[in-house]
């Protein structure tokens, strides 16, 4: 039964009394008027839920009364009635934002599903996921038991990227709480996967998974042989779950061809990840190979200053001597520059361009209480990337692209992940500042809470000092010095971070797309 409201207005509305009975049976209260000022003078008077009217009534018409009740009652749905299926008639409707369009006659039961469809949605969509996640809760549980190899780890995350926002339009507070609990098991399974694997990828003892140093490879130089652009869209610090928040607002202008994951490296930072995915190479690789294009963690200037250079050196070992751009988008003023300069990138076959917006964004959190309420969790950091995109240059760029023919791949070099359990950890002043993880001399920790890496050469980083063992945090952990370990704890807590080992920070997305 319902206790909802509806105004419907029609000039042959004692025709349509069965249908009112039939509503007002199931609990519907109908408010029934037989002209468009009428309908207006009701909805002054009380408040409605939703409004049925007919577009051909004489004196004020149903187009007209429409566009009276969208300026002033903007969230309330109106369903448009007619007889008539003319194009235009629709398209005028359809122009003034109803919320649906029915041609008469109609029968009571379409009538009472569009009512569901408008009114009740949300709350059968709710009890529609909840069911259906029950249902999978047991098969996610069995392959977390499992042995499962990456690209299975690859898999399972979709789902739980694919539950966690299905779930997040429900109000079950039982529901959440069930799906954290299976993601954090699903964390603790990962760590342990990854840590296990990740020396034998890298020496080769195990066949690796497509990893930082060999997506741009395998995903994009395959496409540098087309006669057409290719634009690579790195935002830093984005997240899997970040894309398919926004993918739909993407899919507006181009069609997604291929959504594939990719592994980073340790840590999952910019100076490593990003270095890695330019160059092609590991970072102990990049020293060695190119030591003027590294700069080391505790040497003075900015890490990431020679990404174009080491893209360069990775097309022309590829055979790849090819015309291409480079740029890094700090602010707003570039960015909308940037969207000017389009026709004449598309004279190169590659053109790269980084953004760093997200990333800005999670340090913000930490450091602004605005930021803290705006981005509060999981959901709202996911809303605030979509109200990013939609009022950015970006999004100005990708509606020029999806004009042109070109290739967009759009993609990062790590993710992130909400820390909420301290770590403690002691070093001498030399020790390294990220919260996931730490180089340094003197490390003081308890090798059970950590992925410890005695010899960096095994997973291919440069070494600091010849004692200089890699620390790194597992799931939600950060690193948190003893001294005011309180304040430090407080200050960080829930903040998003990255450099450890997590399914957020880890697995990433590699998105390819083409105009519509």
């Amino acid at each position: 039964m319902s206790n909802l409201t509806i105004l419907w207005a029609d000039d042959e509305i004692d025709l349509l009394k069965p249908h009112i009975l039939f509503l007002e049976e199931r609990g519907y209260t109908v408010i029934a008027v037989t002209s468009g000022a009428d309908a207006l003078d009701s909805l002054g008077e009380q408040a409605v839920d939703i409004v049925f009217l007919d577009e051909n009534m004489p004196g004020l018409s149903g187009l007209d009364t429409l566009s009276v009740i969208k300026e002033k009652y903007p969230q309330v749905p109106v369903i448009m009635i007619t007889k008539s299926e003319e194009e235009h008639i629709m398209d005028e409707a359809l122009g003034s934002k109803i919320s649906d369009y029915l041609i008469k006659p109609v029968n009571p039961n379409q009538i009472l599903l569009t009512l569901k469809k408008h009114t009740e949605a949300r709350r059968l969509r709710s009890q529609k996921s909840t069911l259906s996640y029950q249902q999978q809760f047991r098969e996610i549980g069995m392959e977390l038991a499992g042995n499962m190899t990456a690209d299975e780890w690859v898999e399972l995350y979709r789902k739980l990227v694919y539950w966690e926002l299905e779930l997040s339009a429900t109000d079950d507070a039982n529901i959440h709480d069930i799906f954290i609990s299976q993601k954090a098991e699903a964390n603790r399974q990962f760590c342990r996967f990854y840590e296990r694997n990740y020396m034998d990828w890298l020496s080769g003892a195990a066949e690796k998974p497509l990893m930082s140093t060999t997506v741009l490879r395998e995903k994009m130089f395959p496409l540098l042989a087309e006669e057409k652009p290719t634009f690579l869209i790195v935002i830093d610090n984005f997240r899997y779950d970040q894309w398919k928040y926004i993918q739909n607002a993407v899919e507006h202008y181009f069609r997604t061809e291929r959504d594939d994951l990719y592994y980073t490296i340790l840590p999952t930072t910019t100076q490593f990840a990003r270095n890695a995915m330019f160059s092609g190479l590991m970072p102990s690789e990049i020293e060695r190979k190119y030591p003027q294009y590294w700069v080391g963690e505790n040497e003075e200037g900015w890490k990431n200053q020679y990404e174009n250079e080491l893209l360069d050196e990775n097309l022309r070992r590829h055979g790849l001597g090819i015309k291409h751009s480079y740029h890094k988008v700090l602010n707003a003023q570039y960015g909308h520059k940037l969207v000017e300069r389009i026709p004449s990138l598309m004279q190169n076959r590659l053109n790269v361009i980084i953004y760093n917006f997200i990333d800005m964004l999670s340090h913000a959190r930490t450091d602004s209480d605005i930021v803290r309420e705006l981005a509060g969790d999981e959901r709202a950091y996911r809303s605030l990337t979509l109200s990013w995109l939609e009022h950015s240059p970006l999004m100005e760029v990708i509606a020029d692209l999806a004009t042109r023919d070109v290739n967009l791949l759009i993609t990062t070099d790590h993710g992130s992940v909400r820390i909420d359990r301290p770590v403690r950890v002691k070093g001498d002043r030399e020790i390294s500042v990220n919260l996931r993880y730490k180089q340094g001399r003197l490390l003081d920790y308890n090798p059970r809470d950590v992925f410890e890496v005695k010899d960096p050469s095994k997973i291919f980083l440069p070494r600091l000092h010849v004692t200089s063992p890699y620390i790194f945090c597992h799931e939600n952990d950060f690193f948190a010095y003893p001294n005011n370990y309180n304040q430090y704890v407080q200050y960080y807590m829930n903040t998003f971070q990255h450099g450890g080992i997590s399914l957020e920070e880890c697995l990433v997305p590699f998105i390819m797309l083409r105009p519509k």
